[in-house]
């Protein structure tokens, strides 16, 4: 009897380990996976949203007091997320996560960041007692619906984009490092000229370009002041002209008139050169 009371004992322990086992992997979380598909959810209610990776200590610490903390959600009304930011890289440059973990609180599209402490009980009297008014909310410019973060997510995305394929070059193509940084290039310029063309087209069809035709002044009119002296000028002119023309018809008169009274001279000398030989 006490041979099989002993061994009555192990084998309760083990079907009491093998029903636990199975229940604790088979319990459904409460925390809810916001990827770059679904994240617009969070603009409507009330949400709290952890950041993390699975590499970081400090994440790994907080779950236990996240999942926790997320079996109260129904109770407190409020949903409780978890973004992986290794595999949601748009989501982690819309809200520019520079640390891990972060935690956002969000109210109908109004985004704050819990900076308090981080256990179970701290969370939850921040959602029942709002404590969450007393923190000033983030700018609707750096929201994560604004263009501006919008624009910073497809840059993250870009830059994940670029660092697969670099990867896809060297390790599955067998390129050497410079050979995919020479591709790299060679897109970015090819780019480049697409987008300047794009850009230059567009401007033509907005505002396309209007040949003008020099325009020919009108003469300018010698204002009043400056008419009179103008006048004067060219009747000193004229009359200098009028001078100069008589002066010339005078010498051409004279020099005409000059030849028959040298000959008259002659002349009258000649009889007298004759008397006195004589």
């Amino acid at each position: 009897m006490a041979h099989l009371g002993r061994l009555l004992v192990p084998l309760a322990a083990l079907v009491l380990l093998l029903w636990a086992v199975p229940g604790a992997h088979g319990r459904r979380s409460n925390v809810r996976v916001l990827t770059d598909e679904n994240w617009t959810s969070l603009l409507e209610g009330e949400w709290m949203i952890e950041f993390y990776a699975p590499w970081c200590p400090a994440c790994q610490n907080l779950q236990p007091e996240w999942e926790s903390f997320a079996e109260w959600g129904e109770d407190l009304e409020v949903k409780v997320a978890k973004v992986d930011v290794t595999e949601q890289t748009g989501l982690s440059g819309r809200f520019i996560i520079t640390a891990l973990p972060s935690i956002y609180h969000c109210k109908d599209g109004e985004f704050r960041r819990y900076l308090g402490p981080r256990t179970k009980k701290d969370f939850i009297n921040f959602i029942s007692e709002k404590e969450w008014k007393n923190v000033e909310p983030v700018s609707s410019w750096f929201g994560p619906s604004s263009v501006l973060m919008t624009t910073m997510s497809a840059l993250f995305q870009l830059s994940v984009y670029i660092r697969t394929s670099h990867s896809y070059f060297v390790h599955d193509l067998g390129l050497p490092a410079w050979g995919s940084y020479l591709v790299f290039a060679f897109a970015t310029v090819l780019s480049g000229l697409m987008l300047g063309l794009f850009m230059i087209f567009v401007a033509d069809c907005f505002c396309p370009s209007k040949r003008r035709k020099p325009q020919q002044q009108p003469p300018k009119k010698p204002s009043p002041e400056f008419s009179q002296p103008l006048k004067k000028v060219e009747e000193e002119q004229e009359a200098d002209e009028e001078d100069v023309s008589e002066e010339e018809t005078e010498n051409i008169e004279g020099a005409s008139k000059d030849p028959p009274q040298s000959g008259i001279r002659q002349r009258c000398v000649g009889p007298s050169s004759a008397a006195d030989k004589s």
